[in-house]
């Protein structure tokens, strides 16, 4: 611990100083285009990918007679042109004699096209590739190599839909989709397409007719197969070879795929299919050619190729954005959770060391019982003051009391009633208004001891939490103390929802910090200070709206210990409605960064300031900041899980996420001798609690970077501990 030099003045209030408070505008659209932004990119990634199916094995059994194509169409070829001939009838094309045309389906994938590509190449054959729009979109440079090596590109959709089961206007925005991400990555429209889970032209449904009617009225030439090889289920090599060869040297569209799967059969088949081929007099060609048409892949215009443009730049920012969250979701949750069991090895941690100390005082030993001023600032406290000031008044404690309420302008009678409660060694003493640090600051110009209390005019203590709290001071080196604060008005769902909040999360985090010697708030409710440390400090300063993070972390930098006594419980009454929540943590968080930043130099101070530095602050920018800003977006996430992929599995990963939760708040709640009924409420404050608390963040954040100053808000009371004697308090145990 550093040696104090002596004594410095704690700054005087001034008088009437209010700080100026500027409402942020614009912050909430700017942060709602911010979600909406993410969530239009996982619609499009769902879209696109969520729902992608293009697997052949999921492709849908026809039944015996469920053939109902025209004639023309069952038993012509397997290229149709549905509305091409007079008055929009069928025009069936069958490709000539020893002309074997190879096609594949469901790409371009990053792994197999290129090394089906090279094959082509090396044996110098044409191939058409029915593309989906969203590989498209996703590998552009693949499509414009198919372009570059002669081959054809058609249409296969956009995300593999059966056109037979889907609406006519999802077919239009599935092949529109496809034609733009064509424009956009390769600057080309096509003419032709094959229906995602179509096969032969005799096998043509009712529903698949009046699908290729619809995009035969766009002009699209439907290409189906010859000879299926049904690759896509890996029967093996030569099984692969053996259906792709036509009967009696009859032309042939030979179906195959270069994605949806392990492709390396394909891959190893493809050479052979060809050498056999050849062998039998055939010559390859691609289907626009072999029916001597016109070419399949004409130029888009300016306006196609610059819709094509954003499309594919949207997609590939959608999967980019994407991937990065789903691991950054997979690094926070794991954080997430390792935080979570550090806190509890280090409660229990905490635990052990309280019961051996416990056990090492001797029996009789006197206790540490020093001249102790509680400082009670009050603004507008009418409605509580008399019970804090009595439960203080009549405490156990048996060193030399003094008891100072600090009336910071109150507009109220909270001067007359603290004045009327008739205790000797209670002063009241009244000033203009010049905020909390103000008042605080003048209580501890007004003290006559060494060790001070500074208390919350919204707070009781039990009887024993004065001597409890102050008796860590015996410690020379020991500079502030951290009592246990708890929730007196825990009813109702927002209530509890606190009282949960204060238990597991304030409390376990506290018994860490204590552990690790980085306590970073003795909060505001309820902690004990040595008078030479808050000289030493500068007093309370005006500079956050957190003056007691900024406090304490000013003592942590002044190389104080600053301690953790769990048994030194107080009462606060919490807000009683979301606005009031809102605003007290509004304040509470703005607060806490303004700290954060103000003493950001910490973290390379030398000594146990830096200790305090380098591993409380990034602890809490981490947690308290990063965290809250994310939450939402995993939470958009989350729903975009339930909806595109698994749900089973989103609903068994929040279960279990949920479920450890509860185990280590019971833990939390045994911990501080708590009952384990409210733990019913954990899963709504998960869902509903936690939202508003990563609001109040956000919103923080957005403030400071605005650098909008905010001014210090008192909560309105409502006096719940008016009409209740403190044994009217919650059960809780005192040790």
């Amino acid at each position: 611990m550093r040696a104090v030099t002596g004594p410095q003045p704690i700054a005087r209030p001034r008088a009437g100083r209010r700080r100026q408070a500027r409402t942020p505008r614009g912050h909430w659209p700017l942060a709602s285009l911010i979600v909406v932004i993410f969530a239009l990119g996982l619609l499009i990634e769902g879209f696109t990918h969520g729902i992608l199916g293009e697997n052949a094995a999921d492709e849908p059994t026809a039944g015996p007679g469920t053939t109902a194509g025209p004639a023309s169409v069952v038993d012509g070829g397997p290229v149709v042109a549905p509305a091409g001939g007079r008055n929009g009838s069928p025009v069936s094309y069958r490709i000539p004699r020893k002309t074997a045309i190879l096609s594949f389906d469901d790409g371009p994938n990053p792994d197999w096209t290129p090394k089906i590509l090279a094959v082509l190449r090396e044996y110098h054959v044409p191939a058409d590739f029915f593309t989906i729009g969203a590989h498209v979109a996703d590998y552009p440079d693949i499509v414009r190599q198919e372009l570059k090596d002669g081959d054809e590109v058609g249409s296969h959709t956009y995300t593999h839909p059966n056109l037979a089961q889907v609406s006519t206007w999802r077919e239009n925005l599935e092949l529109t989709l496809t034609q733009n991400a064509l424009a956009g990555a390769a600057g080309i429209h096509t003419r032709i397409m094959r229906m995602p889970y179509s096969s032969e032209a005799n096998a043509v449904t009712a529903a698949d007719w009046r699908a290729a009617m619809t995009a035969g009225r766009d002009g699209y030439l439907m290409v189906f197969t010859s000879v299926d090889t049904r690759d896509w289920a890996r029967p093996g090599v030569a099984k692969i070879v053996k259906a792709a060869i036509p009967a009696g040297g009859a032309g042939a569209i030979i179906m195959l795929h270069d994605s949806g799967g392990n492709r390396s059969e394909t891959l190893a088949a493809l050479p052979r299919i060809i050498k056999e081929l050849r062998q039998r007099g055939y010559h390859f060609d691609t289907v626009t050619q072999a029916l001597k048409l016109v070419s399949a892949d004409v130029p888009a215009t300016g306006n196609q190729h610059l819709v094509g443009t954003l499309l594919v730049d949207i997609q590939q920012g959608s999967d980019w954005a994407f991937t990065a969250f789903a691991i950054g979701l997979i690094v926070l949750t794991s954080l997430s959770v390792l935080r979570l069991l550090v806190l509890v090895g280090f409660a229990m941690a905490a635990r052990r060391r309280e019961l051996s100390v416990a056990r090492r005082i001797p029996p009789g030993a006197p206790p540490f019982l020093p001249d102790v001023t509680v400082i009670i600032p009050a603004f507008n406290e009418e409605a509580g003051i008399a019970a804090t000031v009595q439960t203080m008044a009549e405490s156990q404690y048996r060193g030399r009391l003094e008891i100072i309420v600090v009336d910071d302008g109150s507009t109220d009678s909270t001067a007359q009633v603290a004045a009327s409660l008739g205790y000797p060694f209670v002063r009241v003493v009244t000033q203009r208004n010049s905020g909390k640090p103000g008042a605080l600051n003048t209580g501890i110009r007004q003290a006559h001891s060494d060790i001070l209390v500074l208390v919350d005019g919204d707070t009781v203590f039990q009887p024993d939490t004065i001597g409890k709290l102050v008796a860590p001071l015996a410690d020379p080196e020991v500079g502030a103390v951290s009592g246990n604060t708890k929730v007196f008005n825990r009813k109702g769902f927002l209530g509890r929802w606190q009282h949960l909040e204060y238990v597991v999360g304030f409390n376990l985090d506290r018994r860490m910090y204590d552990m690790l010697g980085v306590m970073p708030t003795v909060p505001g409710a309820v902690g004990a200070f040595r008078r030479s440390a808050l000289h030493r400090a500068g007093g309370v300063s005006h500079d956050t709206l957190a003056e007691d993070t900024d406090l304490t972390m000013a003592l942590c930098r002044g190389g104080w210990r600053v301690v953790y006594a769990p048994g030194a419980i107080a009462w606060t009454e919490v807000p009683a409605t979301l606005s009031a929540l809102w605003k007290q943590r509004y304040r509470w968080c703005y607060g806490t960064m303004q700290a954060m930043w103000k003493h950001r130099h910490a973290m390379v101070d030398r000594g146990g300031s830096g200790r305090f530095g380098r591993l409380c602050l990034p602890y809490l920018w981490l947690f308290q900041v990063l965290l809250p800003l994310l939450a939402p977006l995993i939470d958009v996430f989350s729903i975009y899980g339930i909806v595109f992929l698994n749900p089973v599995q989103v609903g068994v990963f929040w279960l279990t996420f949920t479920a450890l939760q509860m185990l280590i708040a019971g833990y939390a709640l045994r911990l501080d001798g708590e009952r384990l009924r409210p733990l019913w409420v954990l899963p709504f404050q998960l869902i509903v609690y936690r939202q508003l608390m990563y609001l109040v963040t956000i919103q923080s954040v957005i403030t400071a970077l605005l650098g909008t100053r905010q001014r210090w808000q008192a909560t309105k009371r409502t006096g719940v501990f008016t009409d209740q004697a403190t044994t009217d308090q919650p059960a809780t145990s005192t040790s």
